[in-house]
């Protein structure tokens, strides 16, 4: 079997499976958030922290829980780190210094996961498991609970009510996440990811010499990184690494993992607005940017040229010979697509414009079918602008769901769209002019460009990989992505949150033979245009001094 073919073939097998994942995941998500009983164990926690889970929210109280929980989980992992050197379980590691400890408190608060550490020789296991693997969880759970606060916005009317935070947050985190954490990780563990917490052990090498290697809760943190769409490897070499990601079938288990509850979550959306036709137009957005963006990725690293390439099946640089090409591709757009930023391969050494894929998906917002919760919600606002900009074309007032879009929620939905290519584009442009930054670029020239340009998409857009040839540990990058990630995450959740105590407030308005058809293919590719249009146009200039040059060159 040719490459080409495995990698086709691999790529039908996971449509299939979220194929038949699709319907029972959706349905059962929306139950978890429409339920008017607790369970037990909830309560405990509910208790424990002193929240009332049936209090109703207007978006400011919903947002003063969002941001309440995540500082207070900012500081806790901050600490955390600064008392490794005294924790049990720390291999002896020291403390982290204080620029990398609060990147890292940044990045896995905001369900980014990018890390500017070596996993292995870092990070104990106090700090993996009761830190890191605690955020995983928990900022996923965040996330999800944005997205289900901005559907009550559109199914709600006459009543500014988004929920309850504390109550979406629980939920999210123990009916939906951990116990779908634990399969995956019991399927892990059957198919070779470790699962331990042993400690530094001295292994022999095929060629002499020997090696140290510690062990931990691998599989069960792979499982929630994935699941989450978190990202941050227990190794440096992330799921590259054998003890993460052992073979071709749990490479591409990892890639269903990180897809599912995104994709699934369109279908909870159409149960909560009362129409599934309108989930699966939104799926369908998904579908044509997640697929275009794969057989393009396919295509730029299968067509090879020169010898080396031909007798190696295709651009085999920075990819695991266990998975090749194929494999390698479906991953890297998967995880820049969501905000995963979990890698099998090193997207620095793929093609010039393999490379420009990889960020362009971050550029997209991450919403094909992005990450948990911040995917939906991300298409929900574009979706929100397709809508005016067809009532533009026809002369009409827009409406969306039986809501009309008028003058706050443009504003709101406009700011939205905005915030992260400033970040990304003013960071990137602070990073080049300053003279200290560039020597962190293992590459000069146009692919020098493209990993400072990669790192504050990454960052700005909370997905969390990295071009490999920039040195990310100083003081400076430490600080401006930690700042990123944190900009990046929380600032367009005012507005979400903003807009769906907007849209719950209206009444709704009747349909009429003169109004839009949202669940319609039409519609299906008037968003999926817009989306295109409206990234191209922002971030071209940027993309064609870095990935476009190097591509072309």
């Amino acid at each position: 079997m040719g490459p080409v073919l495995a990698g086709f073939l691999q790529l039908l097998a996971l449509i299939g499976a979220l194929a038949l994942a699709y319907v029972p995941l959706g349905n059962y998500m929306a139950k978890v958030f429409s339920a008017d009983k607790h369970w037990r164990v909830e309560m405990w926690v509910y208790r424990g922290i002193g929240a009332d889970p049936d209090a109703k929210m207007r978006w400011p109280a919903y947002l003063r829980g969002v941001l309440a929980f995540s500082a207070v989980g900012v500081l806790f992992l901050y600490l955390l780190q600064r008392i490794q050197g005294v924790l049990p379980g720390s291999f002896g590691f020291s403390s982290i210094e204080p620029a990398q400890a609060f990147n890292t408190a940044a990045s896995f608060v905001t369900n980014t996961n990018w890390q500017s550490y070596y996993g292995e020789q870092a990070m104990g296991h106090i700090v993996q498991t009761a830190g890191l693997a605690v955020q995983n969880f928990v900022s996923a759970a965040v996330g999800i609970a944005v997205a289900v606060a901005l559907v009550r916005g559109f199914a709600r009317s006459r009543t500014g009510e988004l929920g309850n935070f504390w109550a979406d947050l629980v939920r999210g985190t123990i009916r939906i996440l951990l116990p779908g954490a634990a399969i995956a990780a019991i399927v892990l563990v059957a198919c070779g990811a470790i699962q331990n917490f042993s400690g530094i052990h001295e292994v022999g090498q095929f060629m002499g010499g020997s090696q140290q290697w510690n062990g931990g809760a691998v599989a069960s943190q792979e499982a929630i990184k994935e699941f989450g769409t978190n990202g941050g490897g227990y190794f440096n070499a992330n799921s590259a690494h054998p003890f993460e990601n052992p073979t071709p079938f749990t490479n591409l288990f990892e890639i269903f993992l990180l897809l599912v509850i995104p994709f699934a979550l369109t279908r909870t959306f159409g149960v909560m607005v009362g129409s599934v036709k309108q989930g699966y137009a939104i799926l369908a957005a998904m579908c044509t940017i997640w697929l275009g963006f794969v057989v393009l990725m396919m295509w730029t690293e299968f067509a090879h040229h020169g010898p080396a390439l031909q007798a190696a099946g295709g651009a085999m640089e920075g990819k695991e010979v266990r998975f090749g090409v194929g494999s390698s591709s479906i991953f890297a757009v998967s995880t820049t697509l969501t905000s995963t930023g979990a890698v099998d391969s090193f997207h620095s050494s793929f093609t010039g414009l393999g490379g420009g894929i990889t960020m362009l998906g971050m550029m997209l917002g991450e919403i094909a079918p992005g990450g948990t919760g911040s995917g939906l919600y991300g298409m929900l606002i574009m979706a929100v602008i397709a809508v005016f900009i067809a009532g533009l074309m026809v002369g009409r007032t827009p409406e969306y769901l039986g809501k009309k879009i008028g003058s706050r929620e443009m504003k709101l939905a406009a700011i939205y769209i905005l915030i992260t290519p400033a970040l990304v584009l003013v960071f990137t442009a602070i990073s080049m002019a300053l003279p200290t930054p560039p020597h962190s670029m293992l590459n000069s020239g146009a692919h020098g460009f493209s990993e400072v340009l990669y790192a504050f998409t990454s960052a700005a857009n909370n997905n969390g990989s990295a071009f490999a040839g920039l040195n990310a540990n100083t003081d400076w990058f430490n600080t401006m992505t930690g700042s990123a990630m944190l900009l990046g995450r929380f600032l367009p959740m005012v507005f979400v949150l903003a807009l769906a105590g907007s849209l719950a407030e209206q009444k709704p308005v009747p349909v009429t033979a003169g109004t839009l058809r949202t669940d319609k293919p039409l519609y299906a590719g008037l968003l999926v245009g817009t989306i295109v249009v409206i990234t191209g146009l922002t971030y071209f200039p940027a993309l064609a001094l870095g990935p476009l040059a190097e591509g072309l060159a």
